[in-house]
């Protein structure tokens, strides 16, 4: 394992690269009494140990306690004192990846699986520190996880020229959505010479689109968090995101348009704002959700990405959302 003074060199390392193989494994078909005589015949290495259970296939089924196991009678089976649900590290993941799983989950140890769940051997925080001495002391993990999290805003601390490499060629993306926004107001002069009204609520029409596009971004990156998405996976993250898109479009686009109604007294406008709030805020979410999944899918890191491309392709969709159905209104 790495000392602590290099921890911060191997963030972008693949994760399997620093697991233990020798973690402590029990049998789905084994009773408690079986289970602890087997880990005294070959006890793990380590400080830190899980009892993690595998099937026949070596495929992760669940985690054991160690009150559990060594406080249940010796013919208890295995599989009824396991916790089913166990927070796993896919494979493909990094160092980096792994340190935002011990943020976020503040355990000691996680499994590292393959894609069809076979347990490959663990990550603990050894990775990080080896001056771990009482695992238990509530005041030694919080310095423990403070450690950790110096590793991960160090891996963000690059220069300023290599950031500035990294996130402007993204940037380019709302220039272009920029730019195509005034292209496409420029294509539907004619209405906004008809109803100069719709250009006046042009601001919070995007501006609710993009919040939302935000939102989204920001639901999925955190969802994500280091695993690498399934096709499945995504279209269910749109279809919930749309269900909720609907929702937030609906509602937004109803107290937007009352006032406009009110201000204005144009119920053309007003419809238009509701069409378009409401269709821009739908897509603007399922791109949201959409764009950081499809990013990681294809081995894209979508952190620094897939805001401005989420925003750029939100604008453009909204506003011709927006022009069409003020087109179709006044037509």
């Amino acid at each position: 394992m790495p000392a602590p003074s290099t921890a911060s060199s191997h963030l972008a390392d693949p994760v399997t690269r620093h697991m233990r193989a020798d973690f402590a494994r029990l049998s789905v078909d084994q009773t408690v009494g079986e289970a602890i005589a087997a880990a005294r015949g070959a006890p793990p290495e380590g400080r830190i140990i899980y009892f993690y259970v595998l099937d026949a296939e070596g495929r992760l089924t669940g985690v054991v306690p160690v009150r559990r196991l060594l406080l249940s009678p010796d013919a208890t089976p295995i599989r009824d004192i396991m916790v089913a649900r166990v927070v796993t590290i896919p494979a493909a993941a990094t160092v980096l990846d792994a340190c935002e799983f011990f943020l976020l989950h503040k355990l000691l140890a996680f499994p590292v699986v393959d894609e069809e769940r076979r347990m490959l051997g663990i990550v603990d925080v050894d990775l990080y520190t080896e001056e771990l001495a009482d695992v238990d002391r509530r005041e030694e993990l919080d310095d423990l996880f403070q450690l950790i999290g110096v590793h991960f805003e160090d891996s963000q601390a690059r220069s300023p020229v290599a950031a500035f490499r990294s996130r402007f060629p993204w940037l380019l993306a709302n220039i272009g959505g920029g730019i195509m926004a005034a292209f496409l107001s420029g294509l539907f002069r004619a209405e906004l010479e008809k109803a100069v009204a719709l250009a006046l609520f042009v601001p919070v029409v995007l501006a609710l689109a993009e919040s939302v596009a935000i939102q989204s971004v920001s639901i999925a990156l955190q969802r994500l968090q280091g695993r690498r998405p399934s096709v499945a996976a995504i279209a269910g993250a749109v279809r919930h995101e749309a269900a909720t898109g609907v929702m937030l479009g609906a509602a937004s686009a109803v107290a937007v348009a009352l006032v406009a109604l009110a201000w204005l007294g144009q119920p053309t406008v007003a419809l238009a704002l509701v069409g378009g709030i409401t269709g821009g805020v739908i897509c603007a979410a399922v791109i949201g959700v959409a764009m950081p999944n499809l990013l990681r899918l294809f081995a894209r890191e979508p952190q620094v990405a897939a805001g401005p491309v989420a925003l750029a392709v939100a604008d453009m969709v909204t506003l011709v959302i927006y022009f069409s159905l003020a087109r179709w209104l006044l037509g």
